[in-house]
């Protein structure tokens, strides 16, 4: 016969791991050039732990010049494209970012670029 006040105590032990992105290398410098010559650096976003497809958003800067005018010197291009894609392994392979540098004042630049998945 089936007793009803038998009780089953269950244990479950897990780990969550949260999706993140690292880079190599890890920081960018971009070489110093003259004016209205634009400079660039290539580097590789690699994806980790992440279970779905996301894509990756790029805020720049914007800096405020001498005069108090605004403008953003940086562009951000993705050769292969900006999307977290998962092999059929679930293992989540890195791309290439590439940013460029161009200004017709003189300037110079040191902080974050922010990169923003969708998690």
């Amino acid at each position: 016969l089936y007793d009803k006040s038998s009780q089953y105590k269950v244990t479950l032990f897990g780990t969550v791991k949260l999706p993140k992105i690292s880079f190599h290398p890890p920081f960018l410098m971009l070489m110093p050039v003259p004016l209205d010559v634009e400079t660039e650096g290539v580097f590789t976003i690699i994806p980790e732990d992440y279970v779905r497809p996301s894509q990756i958003r790029v805020e720049l800067p914007e800096l405020v010049l001498a005069d108090g005018a605004k403008t953003c010197p940086f562009s951000v291009q993705f050769p292969e494209g900006q999307d977290i894609v998962l092999s059929s392994d679930g293992r989540n392979h890195g791309f290439i970012c590439r940013v460029s540098f161009r200004s017709s004042e003189p300037m110079s630049y040191l902080g974050d670029i922010v990169f923003i998945d969708e998690e």
